[in-house]
């Protein structure tokens, strides 16, 4: 799904069926300050990719100052009544995702494309005012080895409800593939959290979870609701 809009973005919500998207991670050093690109429909969740066109000035050199570094920029929602300070700070939610640089195509006029690969959960701690762009001191909060597991009743819910769900989307071929990847329940959580039809604050809300366990209630509660505005059964599957 590709939306275009005014701001300095654009991008293309997608999660890969390919087996690697989602896979372990590499260890990857995150600075404790770094780029934050408020946007205000976008939700990024750590284990999904991003793909984003820039061609807003401030963050041309965002992006130029991320890849001659760490790589690192950090995604967060806008809170409501952005719109009279866009071109200021307005207020934005204080957790978001960090996501390194994997591509960069710099185009001939200045813009840029580039994919985030997301790594992990963060909390901004105190904003610094020292470049054109935003930027944030930050502590990681990504969950304990303990955090991350669902017990398998919750996590066959989740795919049960998900297949129902997709059979009214576009893209549901490709998402039932990708569901039935390998994958742990951390990557499933959160690409299916990163992917469904959700509005930025109920992805916000799946975001700020406590847990991966309480991600995924909060992911079931969302899919039952909305399954409940389009009057469908919950029952069936796919096989």
């Amino acid at each position: 799904m590709t939306r275009r809009t005014t701001f300095g973005y654009r991008y293309v919500m997608y999660v890969s069926p390919q087996s690697e998207f989602g896979d372990n991670l590499e260890p990857i050093r995150i600075p404790s300050v770094i780029p934050v690109f408020p946007l205000p429909n976008v939700v990024f969740f750590p284990r999904t990719y991003l793909p984003l066109h820039i061609f807003e000035t401030r963050y041309r050199r965002m992006v130029r100052d991320a890849a001659a570094s760490h790589q690192m920029i950090g995604m967060v929602l806008l809170k409501e009544g952005w719109e009279t300070d866009y071109e200021g700070t307005p207020a934005i939610f204080p957790i978001g995702a960090v996501g390194r640089m994997v591509t960069m195509q710099a185009l001939s006029d200045g813009r840029f494309n580039i994919l985030l690969q997301g790594l992990s959960r963060f909390e901004i701690q105190e904003e610094l005012g020292c470049e054109s762009y935003r930027q944030g001191q930050i502590k990681l909060t990504n969950f304990t080895t303990s955090e991350a597991k669902l017990p398998s009743d919750v996590r066959t819910e989740l795919v049960r409800l998900v297949g129902n769900f997709l059979l009214t989307r576009e893209d549901g071929v490709a998402l039932a593939t990708f569901l039935k990847q390998p994958l742990d329940d951390e990557a499933l959580v959160h690409n299916l959290s990163f992917a469904m039809d959700f509005t930025p604050l109920e992805k916000q809300f799946l975001l700020e979870a406590d847990s991966l366990v309480q991600q995924a209630r909060r992911l079931l509660d969302l899919l039952q609701f909305k399954r409940y505005e389009l009057n469908e059964p919950t029952g069936g599957g796919w096989g």
